[in-house]
């Protein structure tokens, strides 16, 4: 499991404040993503983690704001130290040329493991209000999941399309140097 916590102590509290940093982490990670493939347009795979990071922040955002309502400004015990890629995709998961097809299966594969994670914990968690409330982010990670798989379901034959380096000459040597 990718969090450092022992569910069985976990206030509700502490479990809104790690389901708002899970879907900050999953945000700024797409975000990165998005920001270093750059866009074209609506059809590429920086749009998809543009569309994704927003996703994640409207989530965080609901999250920090029922957490704000029930417990006001109390500081949190939980922090981004304390989890790692629980719904994050993976760092290296992603190139240059990676066509939308491929940025929507990243995506469902992230929204899959932020699933798993949800189900793995509730076999530890024994407050109830945290079990009811993690339930609840799994049920949500689950209708995540099913729009990923109607998208993907829905994109056309193009999205499967991989960028290529215009650059590239397949007669030309490769170089040892960077001689001029």
């Amino acid at each position: 499991m990718s969090a450092r916590l022992d569910f069985s102590k976990l206030a509700l509290m502490d479990a809104l404040d790690l389901a708002s940093l899970i879907e900050l982490e999953a945000a700024k990670r797409y975000t990165d993503f998005a920001e270093s493939l750059g866009t074209r347009g609506v059809d590429d795979a920086g749009a998809v983690f543009f569309m994704m990071a927003a996703n994640e922040t409207k989530h965080c955002e609901e999250i920090a704001e029922r957490r704000l309502a029930l417990f006001g400004d109390q500081p949190a015990k939980v922090t981004l130290d304390d989890i790692f890629d629980v719904e994050a995709p993976e760092v290296g998961d992603v190139r240059w040329n990676m066509s939308a097809f491929k940025a929507y299966q990243l995506a469902l594969h992230s929204e899959q493991k932020a699933f798993a994670f949800y189900d793995e914990a509730l076999e530890y968690v024994t407050q109830p209000d945290v079990k009811a409330l993690f339930e609840e982010l799994r049920e949500e990670e689950a209708e995540h999941v099913n729009m990923l798989v109607k998208i993907i379901a829905k994109l056309p034959p193009s999205a499967e399309i991989e960028l290529e380096d215009e650059d590239y000459d397949p007669n030309r040597p490769a170089r040892d140097s960077f001689e001029v």
